[in-house]
């Protein structure tokens, strides 16, 4: 892990047993999707599309040094690490969206994120949103994964909500950001956060899960019972991107 990774390997914020992390104040990071009933996202891309957005809140200036979100970011770093999708449409995204945030777009997803607010303290206009409904489906199959860019692999034996599943990958997604120097960092960023999500067949997970790398052990709180969930593959690529501009609105 790089020098400033603030997740000490016996105080995960992704275990599952009691950590330290338990007895500082709680916070969780909300991501909304924006799903329309007649033009739903892409199940697939919806998922790579969370993952960026938890990247893109990371590395914003306004999470970092005297920025306006660092102080909740660095709270919310200290705890257990929690994320939580919901859904809108219509008025309700139209709401959300006027909230500080970022929202970064897909190929079909709309994900926006919002700075790390207290479990019992959600803004009104975004704890009305609806947990439940992010069942998605990818109209065709997902195309192979991108060789050159990291990729989060999925555990194929869970069967868990895209909402949840996006809150797996953004989890992924910042324990490879915890990996990385500062200079691979602005590397991935200037390339758009590329990164892929995919499930993995059962053999290759079997290899995955007894690796060295990155994985994600959820905690168990909702959907699934505690057990590995992501395994990240290829965050060393990052510094060999090419550049690219990331598409988000603030």
């Amino acid at each position: 892990m790089s020098s400033d990774d603030p997740t000490p390997a016996d105080d995960s914020p992704f275990r599952d047993e009691p950590t330290g992390r338990d007895e500082a104040r709680q916070f969780v990071l909300p991501l909304v999707v924006h799903i329309e009933k007649a033009a739903p996202p892409a199940r697939t891309d919806a998922l790579e599309t969370a993952a960026r957005a938890v990247l893109t809140i990371l590395s914003d200036e306004r999470s970092l040094g005297d920025g306006i979100w660092a102080r909740a970011m660095r709270d919310w770093q200290d705890a257990r690490i929690r994320k939580v999708v919901r859904r809108a449409r219509g008025a309700e995204w139209r709401r959300a969206e006027a909230l500080p945030g970022i929202t970064v777009t897909g190929r079909s997803a709309e994900v926006r994120v919002f700075p790390p607010v207290p479990l019992d303290g959600w803004p009104k206009d975004l704890a009305r949103l609806q947990v439940s409904g992010t069942d998605l489906d990818d109209p065709e199959p997902p195309a192979p994964a991108d060789p050159a860019a990291p990729v989060l692999w999925l555990n194929p034996e869970l069967d868990m909500s895209a909402g949840k599943t996006m809150a797996q990958t953004g989890h992924g997604a910042q324990l490879a950001w915890w990996e990385l120097s500062e200079k691979e960092r602005t590397a991935w960023r200037e390339a758009g956060f590329a990164l892929s999500v995919r499930t993995a067949d059962p053999a290759r997970w079997s290899e995955l899960s007894a690796s060295e790398l990155p994985l994600v052990r959820d905690a168990g709180f909702t959907e699934i019972a505690p057990g590995l969930t992501v395994a990240v593959e290829g965050h060393d690529r990052v510094g060999a991107l090419p550049h690219s501009v990331p598409d988000a609105a603030v």
